[in-house]
């Protein structure tokens, strides 16, 4: 039977739209849904229709057509005007391997997963059910919503979810869990949440001007110290000089460390999960900024000189407190989009980095020797007329050089190192202006997604799918009840025809 004999033909209505194509096509990708339809008890499997002789699917035409070419080409291409869930669900229900996605389409088709994860970190409306199976405060209930939350933390998802022990255990101790972890972990739970949260932020911000202001010579004003030696049995007096800083600024400091010891705390009691909550960075971070101030506390007291030594170790590393900036991740969306762009550019750093490290040797090298072109005979190192004594040095100059800065400190003084310069900096200019672009789009997607999820309007009524009905157009539908796995073919309904073996 040729190919242009009519019954070899079939027409497959999907979504209103008719597409017509061979059954020898259909052939082509076995096991897959549309394959299904050239057997000859199809109809009596799907949707056929008898007076216009087709099958019927009530799926999205747009995408079909694109998987049937598939069937033509054996190139699977992703719409730009379809959203990547979309063709996922219509990929698991006609039972196409998502890994055959042609390369040139695969970045359009994955990058949904990466936006549903951002979408997911910036998202706050996980803590909703605060109070179990009792009824919601009031005041509670009617903060909860719209806003921002914090970032992806699937404790506090869990546990407001009632996945804890304590939560499915119920009773007091699982309410009050539930109560206080929102109250100290997602700022937009409540509006006492976001009573606790500037509380917090404002602390923050006077540890970190304190630790500034400790710096200036204003708040450490010169004393004079006296120390008794017995020398001989003689005691001698001797009377020195020592920075202290003034008092007050310590006793600021001191309650700002009570208040970040007592978040600390409550956040460790009511954590659902302690081990998962020791592992966060931020957290780790909150307990070293806090550690310190107490070891300093209990050493000043003492006298010994290896007590003296490890006081002063502890005022040398009081820069961790600076570390709690990191903190605001939680208040502020810009810097938690700003960490997100950041992990999502590490290749284009890391491309960046080489970029520099081998323009910074090229560079350097060159410069070294262009400078020795004009040397003095009587210039045994022939380095008495340059700044670039050796290569080592020259690598200063040449990162200097290649990101525009330009700092004037070491500069070429001969005609060909002119021109080394001049090629450096141009180099330097190129190199930079690769990888930022793609930082830059990343940085505007994840904003723009975080934009979308603080707009995002809350759901109130959701629709009730109803059960596919034998002979509607709905029939052999059930693969679509579940998510597909990713890269792996979904699995379709086993249907037996006559003559082969199940």
């Amino acid at each position: 039977m040729g190919l242009s004999d009519e019954k070899d033909r079939i027409v497959i209505n999907v979504g209103g739209i008719k597409h017509q194509t061979y059954r020898g096509t259909l052939r082509t990708l076995p096991g897959t849904r549309l394959s299904w339809l050239a057997e000859p008890d199809a109809p009596s499997h799907f949707d056929w229709d008898d007076k216009h002789e087709e099958f019927f699917f009530d799926r999205h035409p747009g995408v079909f057509a694109h998987i049937l070419n598939y069937y033509r080409t054996g190139k699977l291409h992703c719409p730009a005007d379809v959203c990547g869930p979309l063709y996922e669900e219509e990929l698991a229900f006609w039972g196409i391997d998502e890994t055959d996605v042609e390369p040139c389409c695969w970045m359009t088709y994955s990058q949904h997963r990466e936006a549903e994860e951002a979408l997911d970190s910036f998202g706050g409306g996980a803590l909703l059910d605060l109070t179990g199976n009792d009824d919601p405060d009031p005041e509670i209930a009617a903060d909860q919503g719209d806003g921002v939350g914090d970032e992806a933390d699937e404790m506090t998802r869990r546990l407001a979810q009632g996945d804890s022990p304590d939560a499915k255990a119920g009773g007091v101790w699982g309410r009050w869990q539930k109560r206080m972890w929102a109250l100290f972990e997602d700022p937009y739970s409540s509006k006492y949440a976001r009573w606790i949260a500037l509380a917090s932020l404002f602390f923050i911000l006077v540890s970190i001007s304190t630790f500034c202001l400790e710096t200036h010579e204003f708040f450490n004003p010169i004393v004079n110290r006296t120390e008794l030696e017995l020398v001989d049995n003689v005691t001698v007096e001797h009377v020195y000089q020592e920075t202290e800083t003034v008092v007050y600024l310590t006793y600021i400091e001191g309650v700002c460390v009570v208040w970040f010891t007592f978040e600390f705390m409550m956040r460790v009691i009511f954590c659902p999960d302690k081990m998962e909550f020791m592992k966060k960075a931020l957290n780790v971070i909150d307990f070293v900024a806090i550690l310190p101030f107490y070891l300093e506390v209990g050493l000043s007291g003492l006298s010994s000189k290896a007590a003296k030594d490890v006081l002063g170790f502890l005022r040398v590393v009081r820069f961790v407190r600076i570390l709690r900036i990191f903190k605001l991740t939680r208040h502020f969306v810009g810097l938690r989009v700003l960490g997100h762009t950041l992990r999502a550019s590490t290749n284009e750093f890391l491309l960046l980095i080489i970029f520099l490290a081998l323009g910074v040797l090229i560079f350097a090298t060159m410069i070294y020797y262009a400078e020795r072109m004009g040397a003095d005979p009587t210039d045994p190192r022939a380095s008495d007329h340059t700044h670039f004594k050796n290569i080592p040095i020259g690598f200063w100059w040449a990162v200097v050089t290649m990101t525009t800065l330009g700092y004037g400190d070491m500069y070429p003084q001969t005609w060909s190192g002119m021109l080394v310069g001049a090629l450096c900096a141009l180099s330097g200019v190129l190199t930079i202006a690769m990888p930022v672009p793609v930082i830059v789009n990343n940085f505007g997607m994840y904003y723009s997604l975080a934009m979308a999820k603080q707009k995002l309007p809350k759901k109130k009524n959701k629709h009730i799918p109803r059960a596919p009905q034998p002979g509607s157009p709905n029939y052999c539908k059930s693969s679509i009840n579940s998510p597909p796995t990713p890269h792996k073919a979904p699995l379709l309904p086993e249907i037996q025809f006559p003559g082969k073996k199940p």
